[in-house]
């Protein structure tokens, strides 16, 4: 096929007829939320972010996270309570562990293309959205229980609120409006992940209002009814929370932001170029247009002095990027409340654009695919003990469909800018990225009995006694405990939980001497521990029986004490 071809038609330039956005609207959606149950909750997030909820459920108490029984300060409740919310609603399962996320996903792609269609026109709405709902990132973080989905749409909420609020053609009643849905936005997203839901956006406004030297739009925020409503929404927990627990103040807001942000303290050290490649993924099939469009979004619009929407779209990006390179904890998922701002500047972007031009985009994409398709087998290089290559053979045929999904969309993308329909192309790169990331994630639970406690879970099932102690010796598994519907007492292991357990150290048991003990005088009890420290106290003679095993885990029971015979001690 010839990409150069001069006879290809110009740019169609026509936005979808509201039949054909709904039925595409309709297909997203079944898309996007039709796997939330197929995978098995994976370790740790998920499982941890499963379980709070859950025991709020079960013990009543919605204002004091507790993991595994033990105060969880770490993250505000936020989505502890939605989750919790659907767990009393649409009762426990996998896909209502997703649901938050997914949720608020799917509708960061809806305001995305109401923000871009209100800024830039339909066409660029439109574009904005299949960028953002077809880019790898956000497609699977969309679909994994973290965090990360939920701040980023209430960031996404701020950002939208800033950039329809601080027009000049906004009227003074719509601006009140959305200026106060932004500080919303903001309330909301601290609630979700802390301070960063009002240091980043506060950051990208002064430095905008610095380098545009424009500090007339201080006046357009109002800033004293806005902090009005961002602590009318965001205080109440805060506050009720410090009360119960004094011990709050101090771990959340200091260690959790300043000695998170400042120090080496959650061993999360990575380089300042960590999120370069991290980007370049998450922003996938859409790198080049990225590329593409960067340079060209920082001039400004006439007349200078108004609000320019390009570059505070920039900002935006720029400021969250720069904020986390810098910090000295680092996670991959950290920068993808960036991704619905560069959605749009590459939105604005492709109604610019040439089909010929975006079809040079596309083919370093076909490529990525067909290596995907034939480097699949390889998969088995990463087996390892814990995960053996059993597992990876299985997961190489979902690779391989993932590969070819995404091979075929972008061919057909492909021809589609040959016969200049770039509408059609945009979403064919969507749907093949989103289909082909999909059945990556799905084919992921080829991987399960390696990564999740769910079928060993199974397998204890008929040992579950509820007053039984039950131990997790030197070791926690995070997904354990949602489905077995239980705490486990924590031995020699404390990581995440150390300060709740300095707190509620009756919680715990320190040391192996205290739990052998403890497990010697147990009528009935469980045990979960590594085969490594399996094989220790087997060959130290502490009794025990097992009752399921795999790579990872091994799980025990107490031996049945045997009658005593008169004139003898009693055995185990």
């Amino acid at each position: 096929m010839d990409i150069n071809s001069r006879a290809s038609p110009v740019h169609d330039s026509r936005p979808l007829t509201r039949k054909t956005l709904v039925l595409l609207v309709a297909v997203l959606a079944v898309i996007w939320f039709g796997n939330l149950d197929f995978r098995k909750l994976v370790r740790p997030d998920e499982g941890r972010y499963a379980e709070i909820p859950r025991e709020m459920t079960a013990t009543g108490d919605w204002l004091t996270p507790r993991l595994n029984g033990i105060k969880y300060f770490e993250k505000p409740p936020l989505q502890y309570w939605a989750t919790a919310a659907a767990y009393k609603l649409l009762g426990e399962h996998q896909w209502t562990v997703r649901l938050w996320p997914a949720l608020t996903g799917f509708a960061g792609v809806v305001l995305v293309y109401f923000v871009g269609t209100a800024l830039f026109g339909a066409l660029a709405g439109l574009y904005a959205a299949v960028v953002v709902a077809g880019s790898l990132g956000y497609i699977f973080l969309g679909h994994v229980a973290t965090l990360d989905m939920g701040v980023t749409f209430f960031m996404t909420l701020t950002l939208a609120g800033l950039l329809l609020g601080l027009r000049e053609t906004t009227t003074v009643s719509q601006r009140r409006v959305w200026i106060h849905l932004a500080w919303a936005g903001m309330a909301l997203a601290t609630l979700s992940k802390g301070l960063i839901g009002i240091v980043l956006p506060g950051s990208v406004i002064a430095v905008y209002i610095l380098l545009e030297r424009n500090f007339s739009l201080l006046r357009r925020l109002h800033i004293a009814s806005g902090a009005a409503l961002l602590l009318a929404v965001a205080a109440p927990w805060f506050v009720s929370v410090s009360i119960v627990n004094p011990e709050f103040f101090h771990f959340f807001f200091i260690h959790e932001h300043f000695q998170r942000f400042l120090t080496k303290v959650h061993h999360r050290v990575q380089p300042w170029w960590y999120f370069l490649p991290i980007l370049a993924f998450s922003i996938l099939p859409w790198f080049i247009t990225l590329c593409d469009t960067l340079p060209r979004m920082w001039h400004r619009r006439p007349p200078p002095e108004h609000f320019q929407p390009q570059r505070f779209l920039l900002i935006w990006s720029m400021v969250i990027f720069v904020f986390f390179s810098i910090s000295s904890s680092k996670l991959p998922s950290y920068i993808l409340p960036i991704l619905p701002a560069l959605a749009l500047l590459m939105g604005l972007r492709l109604t610019e654009m040439a089909p010929r031009r975006f079809a040079w985009h596309l083919l370093p994409i076909l490529a990525i695919a067909l290596g995907v398709f034939a480097l699949a087998p390889e998969a088995v290089r990463f087996a390892s003990n814990e995960v053996p290559v059993s597992l990876y053979e299985a997961y190489v045929p979902w690779l391989r469909a993932a590969g070819g999904a995404v091979a075929i969309g972008t061919l057909y993308a492909l021809y589609q800018c040959r016969v200049g329909k770039m509408t059609s192309a945009a979403i064919g790169t969507c749907c093949c990225a989103l289909i082909g990331g999909q059945l990556a994630m799905m084919g992921h639970d080829s991987l399960a009995r390696a990564s999740s406690a769910y079928f060993i879970a199974r397998e204890i099932k008929p040992y579950l006694k509820p007053d039984a102690p039950f131990y997790s010796v030197g070791t926690y598994e995070q997904t354990l405990p949602f489905y077995i519907k239980r705490t486990v007492t924590l031995v020699a292991f404390a990581d995440e939980m150390a300060y709740g357990l300095v707190q509620e150290p009756q919680l715990w048991l320190r040391d192996y001497t205290e739990f052998k003990r403890a497990w010697r005088n147990a009528d009935y009890a469980l045990a979960l521990m590594t085969p490594r420290t399996y094989d220790e106290f087997k060959n130290a003679g502490l009794p025990m029986e097992v009752i399921a095993r795999d790579t990872r885990r091994v799980i025990v029971r107490t031996v049945a004490r045997k009658p005593a015979v008169r004139g003898t001690p009693p055995t185990l």
